[in-house]
């Protein structure tokens, strides 16, 4: 059985990420989703709350398991018997932060490799930075993450869900005048 890693912190997981997730998972055995634990890094949603979502996100994928993880991934890697790390690239100036990533990855533990898989044009813009700002403000985020990860957004922030989203469109939504 031929096992991938898909590292990450997923805060919050986007359209992006699955694209990402759903590819790997046709195209291994097996795929295993590390959802990075960094203290030194101020994510809006805990690590368990990042955990539950990949967790939920990828339920139908049989040969994916979701993890945490609060050290190097290149130590999970080695731990785990794990030697392809596979990353998701948006645009040149991701290629550019993967490749140095891979290198050092690399230089911890010879025996990791890192594929970068370039996400799907569709999400091409789309960072977990911008849906944040965008949600934080009541934009309709229904385009860019899966819908439980838009909801959970919307908690977050205190912005009432359906208004937000409707506006987008248009529609009005219970409750609006």
């Amino acid at each position: 059985m031929f096992k991938v890693m898909l590292p990450g912190t997923f805060d919050p997981p986007t359209n992006g990420h699955l694209d990402i997730l759903q590819r790997a998972s046709r195209l291994f055995d097996a795929v295993v989703v590390v959802v990075a634990v960094n203290p030194g890094k101020s994510n809006l949603f805990s690590s368990e709350e990042r955990f539950g979502m990949m967790q939920a996100l990828s339920a139908d994928l049989p040969n994916v398991a979701v993890v945490l993880w609060d050290g190097l991934i290149v130590d999970y890697a080695a731990k785990q018997g794990i030697r392809l790390i596979i990353r998701g690239v948006r645009a040149l100036a991701d290629f550019d932060y993967e490749f140095e990533l891979a290198a050092m990855n690399r230089s911890l533990n010879p025996r990791a490799e890192t594929i970068l898989l370039p996400t799907d044009q569709r999400y091409s813009v789309l960072r977990s930075s911008v849906v944040k700002d965008i949600a934080r403000f009541g934009g309709a985020v229904s385009s860019m993450v899966p819908p439980i990860v838009a909801e959970a957004l919307h908690r977050k922030f205190g912005t009432p869900a359906a208004r937000a989203e409707s506006a987008a469109t248009g529609v009005a939504g219970a409750g609006d005048s």
